[in-house]
């Protein structure tokens, strides 16, 4: 049954004339988010209050939020992470969630490889000196021909290698389900974890934030990357402990790293951000033209083919979800 009343959480979404009218288009009537701020709590309970489908970007959609929600039957997922929908609470609630995996890939995949450049020579640091008043030559590295490892081979990871492949990299790549067959189209190697640390020059994460995932990345995994290296997460706030990452950056063991999401968002913490050899963007991996458009279009098509929420996990965590 296609939904009645569509309320859109995303401030993105309702910012775009072109997804506005699209949406209409099939769902005359629907309300959009226009008070420039991020819902939460009280006020997102409020907005959507009476609608039978929402919208929903980065907003907060617990177990509890969920409960004061009765009317509410479909979600449609706008971007790629599901880390902030409650599956199993929505589960329980009959709620069905519609969401499309990777249609943000490219977008997130040309920044994480904008960063490695940027991380390895140093692009952000001369700039801040030259605005500072010092001129001066920084000697980097080249990008082609160091070894990177891929954590994390889902949609914008196997982006990532084939990107990678311009540059002449060794890729090493760890995922909890290896793809034999993509490894041998692209000349990736798969790898555990702490090998793939230890080896590669770059580390790039491209994982969903989950218990499992949740400060994967702590103090005693910091310590383990090959002394210089340069840390990327495009992925998710919450799978790197960022202070335990302060002290690897201030104290030189690592060489840098480049993080355009965190935990929480903004940080509020400024001994990681006000680091020279750390980069840090407003969660813009996804924030090109071209994938606004595609992950709005994305999440009107969820409101129509919307499917049971545990659905879209794969089997290794819809028991754990489910409990």
């Amino acid at each position: 049954m296609p939904p009645r009343h569509v309320a859109v959480l995303s401030r993105s979404f309702s910012a775009h004339p072109q997804l506005r009218s699209e949406l209409l288009a099939r769902c005359p009537g629907a309300r959009f988010n226009d008070s420039g701020r991020t819902l939460a709590g009280d006020d997102l309970v409020r907005f959507l209050a009476g609608a039978d489908a929402a919208v929903v970007a980065l907003e907060k959609l617990d177990a509890p939020t969920l409960a004061r929600l009765p009317d509410l039957q479909t979600i449609g997922k706008y971007g790629v992470g599901l880390d902030n929908v409650d599956l199993a609470a929505c589960q329980r609630q009959g709620i069905r969630v519609g969401w499309t995996g990777g249609v943000n890939r490219r977008s997130v995949a040309e920044l994480t490889i904008a960063f490695m450049i940027d991380a390895l020579r140093h692009v952000v640091r001369s700039n801040r000196e030259i605005l500072a008043g010092q001129f001066r030559q920084i000697q980097g590295r080249q990008l082609s021909g160091r070894t990177v490892g891929v954590v994390g081979c889902g949609h914008v990871g196997k982006e990532v290698v084939r990107l990678l492949r311009a540059f002449d990299c060794r890729v090493l790549v760890h995922d909890l389900a290896p793809d034999p067959a993509f490894c041998a189209e692209t000349g990736a190697e798969p790898s555990a974890l702490d090998p793939l640390l230890a080896a590669s020059d770059v580390v790039t994460l491209h994982l969903p934030l989950t218990p499992a995932t949740r400060l994967l990345f702590d103090g005693t995994r910091l310590a383990r990357m090959r002394p210089g290296a340069v840390l990327v997460n495009t992925a998710r706030g919450g799978i790197v402990d960022e202070p335990a990452l302060a002290v690897a950056l201030a104290e030189g063991r690592l060489g840098a790293a480049a993080f355009d999401v965190f935990l929480p968002e903004p940080p509020v913490d400024r001994s990681l951000v006000d680091l020279p050899n750390f980069i840090a963007t407003g969660h813009i991996g996804g924030s090109s033209a071209e994938a606004v458009l595609a992950m709005g279009r994305a999440a009107i098509e969820g409101l129509f083919n919307a499917v049971d929420a545990l659905d879209h996990l794969p089997p290794y965590l819809r028991d754990e979800q489910a409990t």
